[in-house]
């Protein structure tokens, strides 16, 4: 067993012909690709072809083929693609560098108590190009998932939090997506590692779960919050309005944190179905013994309201806003 994708690595292009209707062009796609030496190995109609040689193989299909759709693509027993979508993964080769020079940084955004406390921070990757620029987000991740790199970009996110954990005392909020975990024993031993060299308390240390919507292997992800509590973390279910809807799953996971998605938060003292969620929220939490943090708080209203009901720990820009540097004070 390995640690599937955490390094980046040459991409083979694995190109199907199964759908094609023209045998001729089978036979001369396998005729080109061994005499262009791209060709990795062949399985019947199926090709296994080296990134440099995809654009030629594209190119030759555009020309030969009368169905281009016919034919398919994927990487990494991902799923089946048209072949016609193959150029945008190669234009998305970018990434790889991004990864492999580690062009990010951490902000820090403040988490804290009902009177204001600072308890703990977030630590936001912010990502750049060469030139300085700013790479957004919801453009990096959707790169990474389309050129089949998102456990490499998730490893890389969360050593780098981990750095820049050691220069705050409180608490620190660290994101991982469980859908990019292979195997917590392997995938995760080098930010246990990191935070052991930096000797960081382990206990100051939150690991946090995103996307959990897309979480479908329950057991799986209990597999990675068990690996990071025998190593003395906590860790905390983001979203949870959204992916986690009984009492006998949040048992089963036993959260130390579960945070309330802004968009429950955002006007909930105003609005009444926002209420009901959470207030329903917080039973949950409390019943499973975790800890309820609001993230999103922009208005003092809304604040209230939540902190009247009971919840403990707060989070968004009516406290602060991410920052390169943390912040030390709050004031509202």
């Amino acid at each position: 067993m390995h640690c599937k994708g955490c390094v980046i690595q040459q991409i083979d292009y694995e190109v199907s012909f199964e759908n094609c209707t023209q045998p001729a062009l089978v036979q001369a796609v396998e005729n080109h690709l061994k005499r262009s030496e791209i060709l990795v190995s062949q399985l019947d109609k199926i090709f296994y072809v080296k990134e440099q040689g995809i654009k030629e193989l594209y190119d030759f299909c555009v020309d030969h083929a009368s169905e281009i759709n016919s034919i398919q693509f994927r990487l990494d027993q991902t799923e089946w693609r048209p072949f016609s979508e193959v150029m945008e993964v190669v234009e998305m080769q970018w990434i790889d560098q991004v990864i492999k020079d580690e062009q990010l940084t951490s902000h820090y955004q403040p988490i804290v108590t009902p009177d204001l406390d600072i308890y703990a921070y977030e630590l936001l990757a912010r990502f750049y190009h060469k030139d300085g620029t700013v790479i957004y987000p919801n453009e990096i991740f959707g790169a990474a998932r389309s050129r089949g790199r998102l456990y490499a970009l998730d490893r890389v996110c969360r050593l780098t939090a981990v750095q820049y954990a050691k220069h705050i005392t409180q608490k620190a909020f660290i994101n991982f997506i469980p859908t990019s975990i292979y195997s917590p024993e392997f995938c995760l031993r080098s930010t246990i590692n990191l935070a052991n060299k930096l000797e960081i308390d382990p206990y100051r240390l939150i690991f946090e779960v995103v996307e959990s919507e897309e979480v479908e292997d329950m057991n799986h992800l209990k597999n990675i919050l068990d690996y990071y509590h025998s190593r003395g973390f906590e860790y905390a279910l983001d979203d949870v309005g959204e992916g986690y809807n009984t009492v006998e799953v949040l048992s089963f996971l036993r959260p130390n944190y579960m945070k309330l998605d802004m968009k429950y938060v955002q006007g909930v003292s105003t609005d009444r179905e926002k209420q009901e969620v959470a207030e329903s929220f917080l039973e949950k939490a409390l019943s499973v013994e975790a800890i309820p943090l609001a993230e999103g708080v922009e208005v003092v209203e809304d604040f209230e309201w939540l902190k009247q009901k009971g919840y403990q720990l707060f989070q968004g820009y009516l406290f602060g806003k991410p920052s390169a540097i943390p912040q030390t004070t709050i004031a509202i």
